[in-house]
């Protein structure tokens, strides 16, 4: 479950305040809050405690992570000449404390570790906007106002993306994702134009490694085909989507990964449970199936109902798509 540590009080008592950049700068305790959750809730796998702006901002971009806000920009991207700004990232060099992190839980883990990378979309639009957007009007104005500064942009952003996520399968992590959180902005026919030959090249640029790729965005139900068409063998898939009706949309073998919304985390457990069931229900019969939340954990999320649905998924989930006769019964 992405920031599942959120939510824990032994994650708020180390993490102390101030950028998450501070934090992630240091190993030891970047995988530590990455271990939190596995310990807590006895989870499948661990997602690596960084942030997506990371090499844009080890490269010097000038980019924070303010608190409460999230990614800020001190001079956002606006012409060619914010191009050099975007030197190539040497990930041994530039982000030699992640990886170090990835040593460290490569180490300690006793459940498979999958590395991440920001999608050139979604960080392009932080660096843009220089801050988090809800209407991504300058983003859009480049696009189709200077596709090919756009596009030079998006080339830089994705070797970005492939080098950070080579060095980390390199050292161990076993499966990557590849985060497009804000792609559900766009409209189909502008994702396949300005977006889906970048992700692609991601996908492209690490398939010879040869571990499971995860594609993933927040309201992307009319881009669910593309994101697989980009070379994802997983595709995550927010609440909006029903798990069935999404299989529809990506072509036979893709797996799902999602999808109960986060906010049933705070109904009385009754309703949440009916939910979980719901969600494995949707998907018997189809194998290839990563039970997670359709977005990331809410910091008041009470650790205890994540435990249970955990619980709850390895008792009733089955490997092969099958669920258990009580679910399918209910």
């Amino acid at each position: 479950m992405r920031q599942a540590g959120r939510s824990l009080p032994e994650y708020r008592e180390i993490r102390g305040v101030g950028s998450i950049l501070d934090a992630i700068a240091d190993p030891e305790l970047s995988a530590e809050i990455t271990m939190q959750p596995v310990r807590r809730y006895g989870v499948d796998a661990a997602i690596l405690y960084s942030d997506i702006v990371v090499p844009a901002a080890a490269v010097g971009f000038g980019v924070d992570v303010a608190p409460g806000v999230g990614p800020v920009v001190e001079r956002p991207f606006a012409s060619a000449a914010d191009l050099q700004r975007l030197r190539p990232l040497e990930p041994d060099v530039d982000t030699a404390h992640v990886l170090e992190t990835v040593r460290i839980l490569v180490r300690e883990l006793s459940v498979p570790l999958i590395g991440f990378a920001g999608a050139p979309f979604t960080v392009a639009s932080y660096l843009i906007e220089g801050r988090p957007s809800r209407t991504y009007t300058r983003t859009k104005a480049m696009m189709h106002g200077d596709p090919s500064l756009w596009h030079a942009l998006m080339e830089r952003l994705a070797e970005m993306a492939i080098a950070s996520l080579r060095s980390q399968i390199a050292l161990g992590a076993a499966a990557l994702q590849l985060f497009d959180s804000w792609a559900g902005a766009l409209a189909p026919p502008d994702y396949e134009r300005f977006v889906l030959p970048h992700s692609r090249r991601v996908f492209e640029g690490v398939a010879d490694l040869g571990v499971p790729r995860i594609h993933f965005g927040v309201g992307t139900g009319e881009l669910l085909g593309l994101m697989a068409a980009a070379g994802a063998d997983v595709v995550g898939v927010d609440w909006r989507v029903p798990l069935d009706v999404a299989r529809t949309r990506v072509p036979p073998g893709t797996a799902l990964q999602g999808n109960l919304d986060p906010a049933l985390c705070f109904a009385p457990w009754e309703v949440t449970e009916a939910a979980v069931r719901d969600v494995l229900r949707r998907n018997a019969g189809n194998p290839g199936h990563i039970f997670n939340l359709g977005h990331g954990v809410m910091p008041e999320t009470d650790p205890g109902v994540l435990e249970r649905i955990v619980e709850l998924v390895h008792r009733e989930g089955r490997c092969d798509g099958t669920i258990s006769p009580e679910v399918a019964a209910s």
